[in-house]
């Protein structure tokens, strides 16, 4: 248990690190920010430490991975033998990009039946009572789970135009702190399904864990300048049944539309993919090219990317209690995600075999969200489109936003590295 006082430590410091970027240090809203932390740590504890959470966990993962395997019988019946991994197959375009298209139709379809919106209003009903956030961050933290950062402000479209920095900046931080439904499917079948507990964990933990560094960074103010009642207390219900409203008279005629629909934005997403993988690893190839021949000069030919890195990011993961001797690589990694994307690093995690176990489990928790620099231009162009006039104040929050997200990532992570055996 050597790692404890380390990661008590290692949370401290994240907690400080947020309370030191802090726009407004007197206006942080105690039983706000205790609130999401005692949310995100007891998820945690939840899932990781009870048998109850436990068993809970690991049935909703056998459950995923069941659907995984009915994405496995339409990648078979398309690729063939190309999708069978003992005939050589099964490349990263052929294992996860299928399994993009497959849980985005299933999203669709649950969206046309009204199961998502259910789902949505009473975890984000659950989160604003916990926490104690406005109806529209509770709600679109709630969304993140699901649906990825383009997607889940629409849940609020309607209130996008008026949302105050703060607000903006919390919508923002949840959207880089999670990932999502269909995403992580794809990261699971890049792991295997021994990191797939990991990821249903870390994504939950990321909505609370989000909101926690957004009201940290930038809290509430205590009153609006209008002299109306603080923000986190005045009621949008009339807002959000607009948005319901807006969502319905967008849904599919019948589930075959839905599926379609879905689909097709899911061909979409991992065409982008794909595209984005190709590009990003090909230009850290490229990049580890030059370096190598650089450091040859100096003796140092093993120098790459990664190891520049991870020797930055190593001192972190020292702190979420990881040991130093595996530090390094998984500094790497993290570095990876912020500076490129985390499904690059995500794809260098799945070839990293020599990783104790443990190691493995709380590197996962870190690379669950989408806090990289690339977000920040998908948030401008995705909730900017929603609302044109805050596309200003999201490129002024971006960097900030992603630092949070980042450390919303790291708080999981940290958590995980205490409780983890």
């Amino acid at each position: 248990m050597t790692h404890f006082p380390i990661g008590i430590f290692g949370v401290l410091a994240i907690l400080g690190i947020a309370f030191l970027l802090s726009s407004n240090k007197r206006g942080i809203r105690l039983r706000v920010v205790g609130a999401a932390f005692a949310l995100q740590a007891g998820i945690a504890v939840l899932v990781l430490r009870t048998s109850w959470g436990q068993t809970a966990l690991h049935t909703l993962s056998n459950g995923v991975s069941a659907l995984l395997g009915y994405a496995g019988a339409g990648t078979s019946f398309l690729f063939g033998p190309l999708a069978k991994p003992e005939l050589g197959g099964q490349s990263f375009a052929i294992a996860a990009l299928p399994v993009i298209i497959f849980f985005a139709a299933l999203v669709s379809i649950l969206y046309h039946l009204g199961v998502m919106q259910f789902v949505i209003r009473w975890i984000g009903g659950g989160i604003e009572k916990v926490v104690g956030t406005s109806k529209v961050e509770s709600l679109c933290a709630a969304a993140n789970i699901f649906v990825g950062q383009s997607e889940s402000p629409l849940v609020i479209r309607p209130y996008l135009a008026r949302l105050t920095p703060s607000q903006l900046f919390a919508v923002m931080t949840v959207g880089m702190s999670g990932v999502a439904g269909t995403i992580l499917a794809a990261y699971a079948s890049l792991l295997g399904p021994a990191s797939l507990p990991y990821l249903l964990a870390a994504s939950f933990m990321a909505a609370p864990g989000g909101l926690l560094m957004a009201k940290i960074m930038m809290p509430d103010p205590i009153a609006t300048k209008d002299g109306e009642l603080p923000l986190g207390d005045d009621p949008e219900e009339e807002i959000i049944k607009v948005a319901e409203q807006d969502l319905e008279e967008e849904r599919a005629a019948n589930l075959i539309m839905a599926a379609s629909m879905g689909a097709s934005t899911g061909v979409k997403i991992a065409v982008a993919v794909g595209a984005m993988v190709l590009a990003f690893v090909a230009l850290v190839a490229l990049a580890n090219g030059l370096l190598s021949g650089v450091g040859g000069w100096f003796g140092h030919p093993e120098l790459s990317f990664q190891s520049i890195i991870g020797a930055v990011f190593a001192p972190v993961m020292y702190l979420l209690g990881i040991p130093w001797h595996e530090a390094l690589e998984a500094g790497g990694l993290f570095g990876t995600k912020v500076v490129l994307n985390e499904f690059v690093a995500f794809i260098d995690l799945g070839h990293l075999t020599d990783l104790a176990p443990r190691t493995r489990a709380i590197v996962t928790f870190s690379l669950c969200g989408f806090a990289n620099f690339s977000s920040i231009a998908i948030q401008m162009a995705a909730t900017g489109s929603l609302a044109p006039n805050q596309r200003p104040m999201i490129a002024k929050l971006g960097i900030r936003a992603l630092i949070a997200g980042s450390l919303a990532n790291l708080m999981s992570a940290a958590l995980a590295g205490l409780l983890l055996p």
